[in-house]
Order: C-alpha cells, then sequence, then structure tokens
C-alpha cells in the first residue's frame, strides 16, 4: 500500500499543474524536498505537506481572496503569534523545544513561559488560592457526573467572585489564568481534601492529579507532568483560535477558557482521545485488534488517532507519550496498544498523535476514563491563557468575511 505522507514524482507535478523538470527545479531550489523511495532508489518522492504549502503559495499569487478562505483549513497562516512554531516535525514553545521541556519542566513552568511572565513572577504566580471555597467545590462535585462539565460550571461561578478577572492588562491576566488552573486542578485532583486552599501549601498540579488517579503509584506523577506539557499549545488549532476570538472581544480569561473548553470536547478536536479510549475498549484483545481496523477500513470508518496533518514523518507527541506507556508495566494493557500501533501502521499507513497517546497511557497506567480528555484541559488551558494574553494587547476584533454562496440578489 502507498505510503500517504508522500507523493510520487508524477503525482507531485500534477497536484502542481507543472512539469517534471518544473518539480525537479523547484526540489533544486530547496522550496520542496524529495527523498528516495525506499526499494527503488532511482525513484523520488515528496512530501504531501510541502506540496500542499507550494501549491498555497501559488494560489495566493494568483487568488489572494480564495487563499485566504483556504487559510481556514490547515492552509497559510492567518495571525501573527509568539508563542508555538510547528516546523519540520518538531514543536517549540518561545523558541524551546516542547519534547525537550517535557522531559523535566511542570506545566506551571511551561505556563509562565508561554504566557511571557516577567522574572519576579515566576515561581509566584501559582501561589494563589483557587477561586471557590473547599464547601462550593464540595458542591459542584455532586452536580454532575461528567467532570468537564464541572469544570464548566465552575467557570461562571468563580469570574463572579473574582473582579480582578476583568482586569486584561498582561500581567493582571496571568495571575487571573494561574488561579483558573488552580480552580482546574483544586477539581480534577486532590483539592477535595483543601490542599489546593491555603496559600503557598497547593502540590504542583501533577502531583494533585496523580494523587486522585492513582494514590499508590507515585511514578504515574512523571507521567502526568508531561503529558500536560505535551499538550499546553499547539498554535491556532480549533480552541485556540476560539479563545483568541472571544478575547478579541474583550471577553474576560474565565469567558475566553470557557469557550475554548467547549470546543475542546467537541469530538473533532480533544473528544477524539474520547473515541481512541472506546475503540481500545471495542478491540479488547491483541487477537482482535487487526480484524477490527480492517473493518473499519472496509466499511469507510475512520479509525481515531492516527495520522496529522502538520506532523506528516508522525506527531512526536504522540510517540513520546508511547514510550511512557511501554514503561508501565502494564503488559496486557501495553500489548493491546502495541497491537493497534502496528495494524495502523500496515493497513493505514499512519503514525500515532496526540490523542492515541492520551489514550494509550491512560489504558496502561489505569487512569481514570476521562483521564486523557482532562490532561487535555488542563494543560491546554496554559495555551488558551497566553493566545488571550496576545489577543489582547493587539486590542482589535478578530471578523473575517464570508463569501456568499446564496440565492442572488
Amino acid at each position: 500500500m502507498a505510503d500517504r505522507r508522500f507523493f510520487s514524482a508524477a503525482q507531485a507535478a500534477d497536484a502542481l499543474g507543472v512539469t517534471r523538470a518544473t518539480l525537479y527545479a523547484y526540489a533544486s531550489r530547496g522550496q520542496l524536498h524529495s527523498e528516495p523511495v525506499p526499494g527503488d532508489p532511482k525513484a523520488r518522492r515528496y512530501h504531501r505537506d510541502d506540496i500542499e504549502r507550494l501549491r498555497e503559495r501559488k494560489e495566493l499569487r494568483r487568488d489572494p481572496a480564495r487563499a485566504a478562505e483556504r487559510g481556514l483549513h490547515w492552509g497559510s497562516p492567518v495571525l501573527p503569534s509568539g508563542i508555538t512554531l510547528i516546523q519540520d516535525g518538531a514543536l517549540y514553545y518561545r523558541g524551546q523545544d516542547a519534547l525537550t521541556l517535557a522531559e523535566t519542566a511542570t506545566l506551571e513552568s511551561v505556563a509562565e513561559l508561554l504566557w511571557d511572565a516577567d522574572v519576579s513572577e515566576r515561581g509566584r504566580l501559582f501561589d494563589q488560592p483557587s477561586p471557590l471555597s473547599p464547601r462550593q467545590l464540595a458542591r459542584l462535585r455532586t452536580s454532575a457526573r461528567d467532570p468537564i462539565a464541572i469544570l464548566q460550571m465552575a467557570l461562571p461561578l468563580a469570574a463572579a467572585q473574582d473582579s480582578a478577572g476583568h482586569d486584561l492588562r498582561p500581567a493582571a491576566v496571568r495571575r487571573t489564568g494561574a488561579r483558573i488552573m488552580r480552580l482546574f486542578a483544586a477539581i480534577v485532583g486532590d483539592g477535595r481534601r483543601g490542599s489546593v486552599v491555603a496559600r503557598g501549601s497547593s502540590p504542583a498540579i501533577h502531583v494533585s492529579l496523580q494523587r486522585a488517579w492513582a494514590p499508590r503509584n507515585s511514578a504515574v506523577a512523571d507521567v502526568v507532568r508531561t503529558a500536560l506539557v505535551l499538550c499546553a499549545d499547539h498554535e491556532l488549532n480549533v480552541s485556540a483560535f476560539t479563545a483568541r476570538c472571544v478575547a478579541s472581544a474583550g471577553s474576560s480569561p474565565y469567558d475566553t477558557v470557557s469557550a475554548a473548553l467547549a470546543a475542546l470536547k467537541g469530538n473533532r478536536h480533544g473528544g477524539e482521545s474520547s473515541r481512541v479510549s472506546a475503540l481500545l475498549a471495542e478491540i479488547g484483545s491483541p487477537a482482535r485488534t487487526r480484524a477490527v481496523v480492517a473493518n473499519r477500513l472496509r466499511q469507510g470508518e475512520r479509525t481515531p488517532g492516527f495520522g496529522h496533518p502538520l506532523y506528516p514523518a508522525g506527531d512526536p507527541r504522540g510517540a513520546t507519550l508511547l514510550r511512557l506507556a511501554e514503561r508501565s508495566g502494564h503488559a496486557r494493557e501495553w500489548a493491546l496498544v502495541r497491537s493497534v500501533r502496528a495494524a495502523a501502521a500496515d493497513l493505514l499507513q499512519e503514525l500515532p498523535n496526540l490523542d492515541f497517546g492520551l489514550a494509550a497511557v491512560a489504558r496502561t497506567y489505569r487512569l481514570p476514563e476521562q483521564a486523557p480528555l482532562l490532561l487535555f484541559a488542563l494543560g491546554r488551558t496554559a495555551g488558551w491563557i497566553a493566545h488571550a494574553i496576545e489577543q489582547y494587547a493587539t486590542a482589535t476584533l478578530i471578523r473575517p468575511r464570508a463569501r456568499y454562496t446564496g440565492p442572488p440578489v
């Protein structure tokens, strides 16, 4: 089966509407990268992602309006940002390699980096109590079974008690962002014992989650920490763009995070990890894996958790989390995860992405059912606040125009 990440020379030339000679000229000038085809060193293949980017640049010159429209669908950049860079299969937070940060950094320190916090602020931003009292938190926990719904309900309640949350200056938003993240940690983690209320006594967010989810396995804390850091931001995904749109209207950080959280839980975004967990549960045993994946392929159903348009050579976040899953010590669960990864590589020619990695970690370390989406939400809140800070500073409203396709007038 052909590798979907690549075009042959003929396919690449056809996609660009050029001759092969022109295609080779593009490659010689460094506009495209080509590599030998495995098993046929005389033939060359071209990254599909490179071809799409070059085609977009050509379209921009011919039809700027159409190119701008395509920019909303994995296309050309639509606004400037100094937060996150995705380039050549790697992810950077303000110029620092996210995978390197994930080896030792906490979510709190990465949030301070993404928020461009002053040196005087670092290490102190999260030394704040949760905006809600233990009694209020306890009442919230009994109001719904879905922890994401509880997070959504907590935000307007906390906002009503936090007058400082309406201050949209950068330093104030950083402080509010830290309070929001502390609130989420109190709801999801071990804050029910009151540890997040007293100023200065709060454990790190990853420790709080480990104590709640795996109190007898302290090694889980480092796994959770890594996952949170890898989830912290990912440029202009749908939830980050939602956050920027809401922030551009002058809404508070509480409202901005609430809107972003609504986008995140959709099954085409963060909710994808829940679909991966459901797939693993459906398969149940490595012996069934290939049949289930093949049947999905025959039925025209997508197998969740694989492939990413921005990482044609594989999502490094997913690969990192799978290495942690392999070290879980739960051989049966890892065998299932490994079998799904192998079947997808063989039948789909696709590699695991972040969603699969989060579900794999949750399965192999036997974390709660909602853990993948909660890790995504708590980690990504740092990114949403970063985008809000950046958007507030522009003092401009995000207001694109639509290309009318309705009845003529």
